[in-house]
């Protein structure tokens, strides 16, 4: 039963692939949000009900002095070149008190455990018995935040496709807009800008969670990020193909608070 700085985590075994990949390129300077890495064996142990695992579980949360949390699961073989699980884990936003982590690190086991991630565990022939881990990590202030893969899934011309609202990126994730799209050249060079419709975004609730905001018409086509904000994405997509095989394809999920870019979560793409 053990837990650590994600940027400690060095073993995919034992905290999952999220928090093994977070780890990596956190060491290396990306903009990771900090937070910490629970084993396999301490979530274990916390859905037990064990005293020690819970006691742990408290400082831990502690730790991040009132800061909300993102609570984020971290299965073994999850974000691996060969399994994505995109979409098949949940991830619980704004976390605000010890019993609400312990509440999402349970409906983040559970979803492991769904028919449709069984389903998908079985059809990439993986063990149906999901080991997970989990990441705690500050909660991201999003004003702006999407995707970006660094090959384009229809051309596969190795480019940077770039979607984005305001707000959360669950919007973009979850397609419940249609965001703006950005592609840009393997250069950085800027090759087109296209508007999208975004009527909603999802927003922090101060009191925890997460809410539905109506976007004014005026701001819904209103391109969201800036060109200097484009050319630091396009930098972190080159910093991630530094780190991992040049050809990897990267699927990253990233925030702007302010101006302050952050990555949330780094995959290989293996629908392409």
């Amino acid at each position: 039963m053990s837990y650590c700085l994600i940027n400690e985590v060095d073993q995919e075994s034992q905290y999952g692939g999220k928090a093994f990949q977070l780890g990596q390129v956190m060491r290396l300077g990306l903009p990771v949000p900090g937070g910490y890495a629970l084993s396999v064996d301490f979530v274990e142990a916390i859905l037990a009900g064990s005293a020690q695992a819970l006691q742990a579980l408290k400082k831990i949360f502690d730790y991040f002095k009132g800061d909300f949390l993102a609570v984020r699961s971290s299965a073994v073989g999850e974000d691996s070149e060969g399994a994505s699980f995109a979409g098949q884990h949940s991830t619980l936003l704004n976390i605000h008190s010890y019993e609400t982590t312990v509440d999402a690190i349970r409906s983040i086991w559970e979803s492991a455990r769904t028919s449709s991630a069984t389903a998908y565990r079985k059809k990439m022939g993986l063990d149906l018995e999901c080991k997970m881990g989990i990441v705690l990590q500050k909660m991201v202030q999003a004003t702006t935040a999407g995707v970006l893969f660094n090959q384009n899934p229809i051309t596969k011309i190795r480019e940077r496709i770039i979607e984005a609202a305001w707000g959360l990126g669950e919007i973009v994730v979850q397609g419940m807009i249609i965001p703006d799209f950005y592609r840009i050249d393997s250069n950085g060079e800027i090759l087109e800008r296209l508007p999208g419709i975004k009527n909603k975004a999802i927003r922090l609730s101060k009191t925890g969670g997460t809410w539905e905001e109506d976007i004014p018409l005026h701001e819904q086509s209103v391109l969201c990020l800036s060109d200097i904000q484009l050319l630091e994405l396009h930098n972190l997509a080159l910093r991630c193909e530094g780190i991992f095989q040049k050809d990897c394809k990267h699927d990253l999920e990233w925030a702007f608070e302010n101006n302050h870019l952050y990555l949330l979560q780094r995959r290989t793409i293996t629908t392409l």
